[in-house]
């Protein structure tokens, strides 16, 4: 995982602030103790300190004390990050004693701290699902200019040297989007492909994957998949892309040869971008499971800021990594 270390090198030379609104949940408290010790990033943990603190010397995290302890029930700059929520949601209707509620939930406040300029990104979920993540960033951050869609990518650091980069690969939309259009499909490939620049430090080869290659079946869902291609090279007509693709074409030259002769990306391929959710999700945990792949995310993709999601079964690692995958989005 030589790419995981580059970012952690990226990560320590450049510090980024990083919100953790769940700082007195146990996992992400030994994960900050680990990223505080290390210096790899500048931590906030939401919450009450005094609990915080508690649990950090019952278990001898000695690094804690590093981090910025913010209590939503008595900082006296919550009054701004109120107002702050109130000016961007009054014209959806919330009234300044919502606003002032809504910005104690870690989740929005972390949001708050990042439009505020007082972080570079956030990471949560450990407790609560990826809807409770994603919504407060969509109300607070929106969306990065030119895209309207937020995608969960996964890397995946595979055993197979001869596929993608040494192995390594970008599975999307993996966690969030159950059936995009064509539209949404491109701006996932697209995102997808800023992902793979941001944290791999590779050039992308953009796979379009369905289950027919150039023509060999006849579907509407093969359609939609050739139309998103198409959407995508207007859009980032710079942009290594092509489909329609099956797996094997996207990643055995062999195969790309005889199937897809003359393509840029067959038999090369480092992103591989699914038809659908069902599709990514059931792809990335069968690679994960028959060839004993790490995946790590997933990473949330097409949000102004990053604001990145936890499985609530996720290991205190598992966090470490997260982080350092947030902050080197943040110096991108």
């Amino acid at each position: 995982m030589d790419i995981l270390q580059q970012m952690i090198a990226r990560a320590k030379a450049n510090p980024q602030r990083i919100v953790l609104p769940e700082g007195d949940e146990p996992r992400t408290l030994e994960a900050a103790n680990i990223l505080l010790r290390d210096e790899i990033a500048k931590l906030t943990l939401i919450g009450n300190p005094e609990t915080i603190r508690r649990m950090a010397q019952e278990k001898g995290y000695e690094y804690i004390d590093r981090a910025t302890l913010f209590d939503p029930e008595s900082d006296p700059k919550m009054a701004e990050y109120a107002q702050l929520l109130y000016e961007l949601r009054k014209a959806k209707g919330m009234t300044e004693e919502e606003a002032a509620r809504k910005a104690k939930d870690p989740l929005y406040l972390g949001c708050l701290m990042i439009k505020n300029g007082d972080a570079d990104g956030e990471l949560a979920g450990a407790r609560g699902t990826t809807a409770d993540t994603i919504r407060p960033a969509f109300q607070i951050l929106k969306t990065k200019p030119g895209c309207s869609i937020v995608s969960g990518a996964f890397l995946m650091f595979t055993p197979a040297k001869q596929l993608g980069e040494d192995g390594f690969l970008i599975f999307a939309d993996c966690a969030v989007n159950p059936c995009p259009n064509a539209q949404e499909l491109a701006q996932i490939a697209i995102s997808t492909a800023e992902t793979a620049r941001s944290l791999g430090g590779f050039e992308p080869k953009v796979a379009m994957l369905s289950f027919s290659t150039k023509g060999s079946a006849k579907h509407e869902l093969i359609d939609k998949v050739t139309e998103a291609t198409r959407i995508a090279r207007e859009l980032a007509p710079e942009l290594s892309i092509d489909g329609e693709l099956q797996a094997d074409a996207a990643l055995v030259e062999s195969v790309a040869k005889t199937k897809a002769p003359g393509s840029s990306v067959a038999g090369k391929a480092n992103v591989l971008v699914f038809p659908d959710l069902q599709a990514g999700n059931i792809g990335y945990k069968l690679v994960e499971r028959f060839s004993g792949a790490d995946a790590v995310g997933p990473i949330l993709q097409g949000i102004a800021a990053p604001v990145n999601d936890l499985s609530r079964g996720c290991k205190v690692q598992d966090i470490v990594q997260m982080v350092i995958i947030t902050a080197n989005q943040a110096i991108h």
